[in-house]
């Protein structure tokens, strides 16, 4: 068999994986929690967790960055990964960024515009859940899932209180974002990398795809609509931009510095935030073994909930060492060039920012490490 893809057409994680598969020209299938096979994979893998790669000889990759590095180890077509230092210190903010940073907007977009979005997301939901169900298994199905959705959605930051500013937000990364891609096809240049990848999990899944955000970008950011379909294309789609290649020289060009800007404006201080509160947190467990998350239950993915200020709001989001592992990926990717291009930017602390204990992934697990 080819290679499977265990997700959901509407799952911002399983994007990632996705689009990777197909740009590296990947064979492969894609499977939804509502088949047969699902129980027998979280069984395996030991939680519901999304997205799955099942290989041919049994084999199960669960995490995007995970199934990413698979196949860059078998040999991937176009690396995801810049080869010049300063390109591969964007590549891996955007990759910390793509899947967490936009996670205010993506839950916003999908949870609070029901005129628009409601029938849609119950048929897209249901129809990877349990497809063919009766009605009334239906409206249980969904009002569970759903449910559980709105209440990660406040985990976020996420009220009426602060829906203008998350709006503002986003619409202020948008017009960043769409005055990068109408000179360049990707983040990067001519081909996608880690950023793209992580970018294109919220901006197609809820952004681009649910009715109400979907209509919004295309009247907002036609750039990045079409940069949303060309990600998920196998062929490059260059739209008579020059060149396939990366911007020359390990080039930071002022639409991309101008992005990296807003990050730090925009993220930074949450997973500061973060990062304090996981440092009291395992301060207050002295005793905590080496190969275990500390969590009563170890499939779940959060710690407890961090304050800080955001854009005139005091807020509390969730803090999930899956985060400190990412950031954890770009600190051991920076070169002296890439350090620099942080400082510039305003990013100067993702070099230092650390956990007292590291986060390794083992077991499909985000488990501590020894103290540093």
């Amino acid at each position: 068999m080819t290679a499977k893809l265990w997700g959901m057409p509407g799952s911002l994680y399983t994007a990632r994986a996705r689009s990777y598969l197909i740009k590296q020209h990947v064979a492969f299938e894609e499977a939804i929690p509502g088949d047969p096979g699902w129980p027998e994979v979280t069984k395996k893998i030991g939680r519901w967790i999304i997205p799955v790669l099942e290989l041919a000889d049994g084999t199960l990759i669960q995490d995007g960055v995970a199934i990413i590095d698979h196949v860059e180890a078998q040999g991937a077509r176009r690396s995801a990964y810049p080869s010049t230092p300063r390109h591969r210190a964007i590549a891996h903010v955007f990759e910390l960024f793509g899947g967490e940073g936009l996670l205010r907007p993506a839950m916003h977009y999908r949870w609070d515009f029901d005129a628009d979005n409601l029938d849609f997301l119950r048929a897209d939901f249901v129809g990877a859940l349990m497809p063919g169900a009766t009605p009334e298994v239906e409206a249980a199905v969904f009002g569970n899932a759903s449910g559980r959705m709105r209440r990660a959605r406040d985990g976020f930051g996420v009220s009426p209180e602060t829906a203008g500013a998350v709006e503002a937000s986003y619409h202020q990364f948008l017009a960043l974002f769409d005055a990068h891609l109408a000179r360049h096809p990707y983040l990067l240049g001519g081909a996608p990398t880690l950023g793209d990848y992580a970018l294109i999990g919220p901006l197609f899944a809820h952004l681009g795809r649910d009715p109400y955000p979907h209509a919004e970008m295309q009247r907002r950011a036609y750039h990045v609509w079409r940069w949303v379909e060309r990600m998920n294309r196998p062929q490059a789609l260059l739209d008579g931009y020059p060149s396939e290649a990366l911007i020359a020289e390990d080039g930071v060009p002022d639409t991309l510095a101008a992005l990296l800007r807003f990050v730090a404006e925009d993220f930074l201080p949450e997973l500061a935030a973060h990062v304090a509160f996981a440092n009291d947190w395992l301060a207050a467990r002295p005793d905590l073994a080496a190969g275990t998350n500390g969590l009563d239950n170890p499939g779940a993915r959060v710690l407890g909930k961090a304050g800080f200020a955001w854009r005139g709001h005091m807020i509390e989001t969730m803090v999930m060492p899956y985060r400190f592992w990412l950031l954890q990926r770009l600190q051991a990717a920076l070169a002296a060039e890439g350090r620099a291009l942080l400082d510039e930017t305003g990013l100067g602390a993702l070099a230092t920012l650390a956990t007292t204990r590291p986060v390794e992934r083992a077991g499909n697990l985000e488990i501590w490490g020894a103290p540093r």
